[in-house]
């Protein structure tokens, strides 16, 4: 309560000064520390009753052009503390005066929606900044909101239509977030069983970015679906030469392609994109065909050749728990040894991220195409394993 004492108390002072300068205008009543005006407001915060206080700052404060910004500045700062309802009070008791200039108006408008969005309230939120949009105030400002509660409400196909509005005058390109929607759009139509509509949103995502690896993805997964492994096969390998990190992605679609198509290359193809771009699926996938084709042996010896190169807790699992289960006769003694460390691998396993974000850091342990900290689509990518520094690499960043 002490901190919104604080807060109003420079308001009722400026204010107070603002009444003073006034007489030139208009007869006024000087605004001093004994006003009972003021008195009034002070009681009421001491009183553990900001809402009053805030009214009767309000009735002191007259609305008009020179205090528009006041009004507009203490209702922003109600909203950056939390306190949104208040906020929403402050706006709405400024748009409620006649005398407000158009674009003023507009501006106590865009605070109001910023007001709405803040509490939850998308409905009212959308419709001021639809106001706003219709009415040229904070055109730009006010498509970016709507583009936001739309991606809340999932409403992709208003997503596109506020994408489309905002491309020439975004400084933001919007081709990336467009591809993006109508790849929700064909998911949504492909899970309501209209294939060719699915189809027509993957090459309109394709068109509006054609580097766009999720669109090249789902494609792969619809036509092997469809019974047409060549033609998925050939699609999750351009998903490795578009954007290798997201290999692991697809392995199990790419292998269950190879396998229909009756290929027995799929170690020598596995082995391939290994070299290409490591990650801990794909090592994985590589090290179960190796321990069918060649045996569980050179199974292993993948795994070990691969950690001495880079620290991948998931490799570690599966080596450990392979030779716990080669030597089923070691003494009681090397048998513990061996479940405390496979224990205590699975422990940090279960607690590692498996995704993150390359924009601002977010970690998760499932794939998000849209950021949810940061908002940014497409960012989102399987964490690859830290490389292990060699003893020669050691040695020469210390001569270094």
């Amino acid at each position: 309560m002490i901190e919104l004492l604080f807060l109003l108390l420079p308001v009722a002072a400026a204010s107070g000064w603002w009444v003073a300068q006034r007489g030139a205008r208009r007869p006024s009543v000087p605004l001093r520390p004994t006003h009972p005006a003021l008195l009034r407001g002070l009681n009421d915060l001491l009183a553990e009753e900001p809402d009053k206080a805030i009214d009767t700052f309000l009735e002191l404060v007259e609305v008009n052009d020179d205090t528009v910004e006041t009004h507009l500045a203490l209702g922003n700062l109600f909203r950056r503390r939390g306190e949104v309802d208040r906020a929403i009070r402050i706006h709405q008791n400024l748009i409620a005066h006649q005398r407000l200039g158009a674009e003023q108006r507009g501006d106590a408008l865009f605070e109001l929606g910023q007001d709405y969005l803040r509490a939850g309230l998308l409905d009212r939120a959308e419709a001021l900044f639809e106001e706003l949009v219709g009415l040229g105030f904070h055109r730009q400002r006010a498509l970016e909101s709507l583009r936001d509660i739309y991606e809340q409400e999932r409403d992709w196909g208003r997503c596109l239509e506020v994408a489309e509005l905002l491309k020439p005058i975004s400084e933001q390109p919007m081709a990336v977030a467009i591809a993006q929607y109508h790849c929700e759009l064909a998911e949504e139509a492909r899970r309501s069983g209209d294939p060719q509509r699915a189809k027509q949103h993957l090459e309109q995502a394709r068109e509006a970015d054609p580097e766009c690896v999720r669109a090249t993805m789902l494609e792969g997964n619809a036509v092997l679906e469809d019974g047409d492994p060549e033609r998925a096969l050939e699609l999750f390998m351009h998903v490795a030469a578009q954007r290798a990190s997201y290999v692991p992605e697809i392995l199990p679609a790419l292998i269950e392609a190879l396998r229909r198509m009756g290929r027995h290359d799929l170690p020598a193809i596995l082995e391939d994109l290994a070299q290409r771009h490591s990650s801990p699926a794909l090592v994985l996938s590589l090290s179960d065909v190796v321990a069918e084709t060649r045996g569980r042996d050179a199974a292993m010896d993948l795994l070990t050749d691969y950690l001495t190169r880079y620290a991948d807790l998931a490799a570690l699992e599966r080596l450990l728990q392979w030779l716990a289960e080669a030597h089923p006769d070691a003494d009681e003694r090397a048998r513990h040894r061996a479940a405390v460390a496979l224990e205590v691998t699975r422990h940090l396993l279960v607690r590692q991220p498996v995704y993150q974000c390359d924009h601002c850091g977010f970690q998760a342990r499932s794939l998000f195409w849209q950021c949810p900290s940061c908002r940014c689509w497409g960012c989102v990518v399987p964490v690859q394993p830290e490389p292990i520094i060699g003893d020669e690499v050691l040695h020469e960043r210390r001569l270094a």
